[in-house]
């Protein structure tokens, strides 16, 4: 059998869907002396009195707060505060048992980041190398190696351009050529009736409508130790923008595992049924003698 075997895309946000805080929770907004509270606080106020991006402005014044307590913003101390992030349940075995699973459909997984946070925090994390590619905020750098300006700021409607992106196999964030020409359904690298989507909340559903208006999967996740995150995941499912509301455990025996194990079956099922029925074309007859 020689054909192409199917890819799967799982995308996924990253603060509140792999890990229960935010990134800058890790290590940096100690580093900076603040608590988290205080920092959110701050970031929020820059927000509001200039009427900003909430992503631009948290990058702003991860920069401010930096500079003023000394520290360099470089790739690698943002990497080694991303060693330090905590993960949900289950999330570091996941990969492995998800990947061996669609192995054993014959299909290819792909693991993606998408995500507000940045870009160089989470190359740091423990599951990095998991991932076909991370899609996420990053700084520009001076000749030094410190960091200048955003570079790449992701919101809520920014995260929509990524699946796009998935879609046509498209990895460079400055790309906006290729991702808006019109390419053949059956051209495309990974449709979206191959994507599951799993996110936590509000800069995640543009993305999960979208995922599900096109025939895929999206799926909320909550920390099950906060029941605030738990009523937003009811309420997306409720809403009609999630298939699914699971709590964030990725343990084998997890809920979230047995839903994703029948995706895959389904997407798997709807695959071969759409290649029987593309060879089902009409024979040509043959010629009497």
């Amino acid at each position: 059998d020689m054909r192409k075997k199917p890819i799967i895309a799982l995308i996924y946000d990253f603060d509140g869907t792999l890990s229960p805080g935010n990134m800058q929770e890790f290590g940096f907004i100690q580093a900076v002396g603040k608590t988290a509270q205080e920092f959110w606080r701050m970031s929020d106020n820059i927000a509001i009195g200039q009427d900003a991006s909430n992503v631009l402005s948290y990058m702003k014044l991860m920069y401010d707060e930096a500079k003023q307590s000394g520290i360099e913003l470089r790739k690698e101390n943002f990497r080694r505060f991303g060693g330090e992030i905590a993960l949900f349940k289950g999330v570091s075995q996941w990969f492995g048992a998800v990947n061996e699973y669609g192995r054993s459909r014959s299909v290819v997984i792909e693991h993606y980041i998408n995500s507000s946070g940045l870009k160089e925090i989470i190359e740091g994390s423990s599951i990095a190398s998991e991932f076909k590619h991370i899609f996420a905020g990053s700084f520009i750098y001076d000749d030094n190696g410190e960091a200048q300006w955003p570079g790449v700021a992701v919101d809520y409607t920014a995260k929509t351009q990524f699946l796009f992106k998935i879609n046509k196999g498209i990895f460079s964030a400055r790309d906006n050529k290729l991702v808006n020409e019109s390419i053949a359904e059956e051209k495309k690298r990974v449709p979206f009736t191959h994507m599951v989507y799993f996110g936590d909340g509000d800069t995640d559903v543009p993305c999960m409508k979208i995922v599900e208006m096109f025939g895929g999967h999206s799926i909320a996740v909550y920390n099950p130790d906060d029941s605030k995150k738990k009523k937003t995941a009811f309420k997306l499912k409720k809403q009609g923008r999630v298939s699914f509301a699971l709590p964030a455990d990725y343990s084998i025996n997890s809920e979230t595992f047995e839903v994703i194990k029948a995706i895959i079956d389904k997407i798997c099922a709807d695959y071969s049924l759409q290649t029987l029925s593309a060879a089902n074309t009409a024979v040509k007859k043959t010629k009497r003698k």
